[in-house]
């Protein structure tokens, strides 16, 4: 296939790249708007190959996207490019509703005018996958069931209501107009190249630098995590068999505490880098909640692993510990990010 990739150059927007190009046989065009989170770096070992392309672009822009898929004619659309940092959507939730909503709305149009114009059996095979989150559920309560499919939306953040709004508009442009659409819903993601404002890579960092490590309150919020290579496996596998109309949640049934996650981390670190003036944990520091902080997510994954063919490979200490050693490993990479933040969120917040 010829895919078109939204926010190629994000965390799991390049983990795709790298699939696609690592593991198929697909060719795939990036197109990103290069936003303070953009690593092109992140695809740098594939930049090369010649079933890789980039355009820069921002979704907003129905007629730069128009003429980009009209340039390209790709058979499916990966929808990944979004605003996804929960803290800078309670600070400044403007640009979420832009990005998330209206771009959305703009790749929807684009996307629809470029489908009705294909031959029939093109436009028959064409698919628009949607990216989201599981957060567009909710809040689970400590014995409350994971989220399927079938969870209503109940969404309780800025950033988790700009994701559910899209997720709408999908479903009403399939049901509409036909457009061959489907969404997959995930969990919490970690792993190589992640942005570090979110809470792995913000603790691996702040430990290897001997910072404090910061807690929102008691730490007890649980997260289902799952390693960034094993979601990308399964949304490659999501644009190859998914079908419209159709929903897919994707997790890895490794459900942790926020607490249990950084102490994890500090006791990785204290195998691989031992700091002399102690356990790593010491470091810890609870801080106050943030608003409207959602108790639990987690997700089971039975119907997307049985429609896919996929399970996630990784647990999470095996995915912890490669992330660690990788971020031990490409500290030039973090440290440049870190020397030219300038963003309106201190980096000593967490995800």
């Amino acid at each position: 296939m010829r895919v078109l990739l939204t926010g190629g150059y994000g965390f799991i927007g390049s983990a795709v790249v790298r699939h696609l190009i690592e593991n198929t046989r697909h060719d795939v065009l990036n197109i990103d708007s290069l936003t303070y989170a953009a690593s092109p770096d992140a695809v740098a070992d594939v930049a090369a190959d010649s079933r890789y392309g980039f355009r820069q672009c921002d979704i907003c822009d129905t007629a730069a996207v128009g003429r980009i898929l009209d340039a390209y004619r790709p058979d499916a659309v990966m929808h990944l490019a979004a605003e996804s940092h929960v803290d800078r959507s309670i600070d400044s939730a403007g640009v979420f509703m832009r990005t998330n909503i209206m771009g959305t709305f703009s790749m929807l149009e684009a996307v629809r005018a470029y489908w009705r114009e294909l031959p029939p059996a093109r436009r028959a095979a064409f698919r628009f996958h949607h990216v989201s989150t599981d957060e567009v559920f909710g809040m689970l309560g400590p014995h409350d069931p994971p989220f399927t499919e079938a969870t209503p939306y109940n969404p309780s953040s800025p950033y988790s209501a700009s994701k559910a709004a899209s997720d709408h508009l999908v479903r009403a442009w399939h049901h509409t107009y036909g457009l061959p659409a489907f969404i997959t819903n995930t969990t919490n993601n970690y792993g190589i190249w992640h942005f570090p404002e979110k809470l792995v890579p913000l603790t691996i960092i702040n430990a290897l630098e001997g910072r404090t490590l910061p807690v929102y309150g008691a730490g007890d919020n649980v997260r289902d995590w799952l390693f960034v290579s094993d979601h990308a496996e399964a949304l490659v596998r999501a644009v190859e068999h998914g079908r419209p109309g159709g929903t897919y949640a994707i997790g890895a049934r490794q459900p942790r505490t926020n607490l249990e996650v950084v102490r994890a981390i500090c006791a990785v670190l204290d195998r691989l880098r031992p700091d002399p003036a102690g356990p790593h944990a010491r470091l810890i520091r609870h801080v106050p909640d943030r608003p409207g902080h959602d108790f639990r997510y987690e997700i089971d994954p039975t119907h997307a692993e049985r429609a896919l063919g996929w399970t996630a490979r990784h647990d999470f200490e095996s995915g912890l510990e490669l992330t660690v050693r990788w971020y031990i490993d490409h500290a030039p990479w973090w440290r440049a990010i870190r020397a030219r933040q300038q963003a309106s969120l201190p980096m000593g917040r967490v995800a």
